[in-house]
């Protein structure tokens, strides 16, 4: 039986987790119509799995993730941007809340920020999608790191975080995710497309999100900063660690609550219910871990291993989202490969680390992290 605390924190992550009741149920889809411009294609022609059947696209899918492993370099890589670009505007909450805060959206009316526009060298069906946007927070020095929020993060997460590491002389561009804030399309009201039943769709969105980070330090050596790394909280931990390994210019890197596989995630986290609602009677958990390989980071501690880096791992003990055996795996493989690495476990959950007194522990062990790591 779980303690009075662990109880306490329980409950505390199912009202949080409620608050959010506009996730969609959708069924499976194999999304073959997203490979036909992946690299690593292996003498498929492009458009090639359009009249597969639904064993046929299985196959497919599960080959295509072998291949990917096989050759993650050349899936990850990438045409440069050419079209950096600084822009200034007025700040937008973009809740994905049914009922928005109103407090929040009169606290950031009025109010200006600065944002890297590029085009993404990966392209989706949505124009909107397609246009990359990073929050800049400069500071003098040569230290910066690029943030990414959480699932379904509204567009002043981690905002103060951001001001936090600028005062230790970090610059920080905060990266949207693809699909969610103000690259989200019209026909939706969360960030489903980043994570959902559709599996070609999520394995392009976490490439397309892999590809923009590299983007982003494209722009950031343009400005004179060497000294790079990377924070990402919950699914951007998992496009952090994926960039990561695969990119050697990331020597710095935090991992705000870490876990193996996304299908594990989708299929056990409690934020990922209505997915697993979906798709559990056409698919099982091993089956669907082997179609989302390409994009788990399990998948990829040979090539993290490749370059020398600090990181950082955080979990929750109470987590109901990324469970803590996960993330404990996660620590397991860093030590398996002697990487060198610290670990912070927090007395909380998935979502409570976001509030009072959690997010203050979380935020001083990112900032205490990274003020010594580069």
């Amino acid at each position: 039986m779980p303690s009075r605390y662990a109880q306490w924190m329980y409950d505390w992550e199912h009202r949080l987790t409620s608050v959010d009741n506009n996730r969609v149920v959708r069924p499976l889809e194999w999304g073959l119509e997203w490979t036909r411009d992946w690299p690593c294609r292996n003498g498929y022609r492009p458009g090639h799995s359009a009249d597969l059947s639904q064993v046929e696209s299985e196959k497919f899918i599960l080959d295509y993730n072998r291949r990917i492993l096989a050759a993650s370099d050349e899936f990850y890589s990438y045409v440069r941007a050419t079209d950096f670009r600084l822009e200034t505007r007025e700040i937008q909450v973009f809740s994905t809340r049914e009922v928005p805060d109103p407090k929040l959206e009169a606290k950031v009316k009025g109010t200006f920020g600065e944002f890297l526009r590029f085009t993404s060298p990966v392209k989706s069906p949505y124009p909107e999608n397609n246009l990359v946007n990073a929050r800049w927070f400069p500071a003098r020095g040569r230290r910066a790191v690029i943030l990414l929020p959480h699932w379904n993060a509204d567009a002043v997460a981690y905002v103060s975080l951001c001001k936090l590491l600028n005062m230790l002389g970090i610059a920080v561009l905060r990266l949207t995710m693809p699909y969610h804030d103000i690259r989200m399309p019209a026909e939706i009201s969360r960030a489903d497309y980043a994570v959902s039943a559709n599996i070609g769709r999520t394995l392009d969105a976490v490439r397309q999100g892999v590809v923009d980070i590299r983007s982003c330090l494209d722009w950031l050596e343009q400005q004179g900063y060497n000294q790079l790394g990377i924070v990402g909280t919950s699914l951007g931990s998992c496009y952090a660690f994926i960039a990561t390994a695969h990119d050697p210019r990331i020597r710095v890197a935090a991992f705000n609550h870490a876990s193996t596989y996304v299908a594990d995630v989708v299929w056990h986290g409690q934020s990922t219910r209505h997915i697993r609602q979906g798709i559990e009677q056409q698919i099982d958990l091993d089956r669907l871990r082997k179609a989302w390989l390409a994009v788990s980071p399990m998948s990829y501690f040979t090539q993290f291993a490749r370059w020398p880096r600090k990181s950082l791992i955080i979990y929750a003990k109470y987590d109901l989202t990324f469970l803590p055996e996960l993330s404990r795996q996660v620590v397991e493989e860093f030590e398996r490969h002697g990487l060198d690495h610290k670990v912070a476990v927090l007395p909380c959950g998935h979502y409570t680390m976001g509030e009072t007194p959690y997010k203050y522990m979380d935020g001083w062990q990112l900032a205490s992290f990274l003020r010594t790591a580069f």
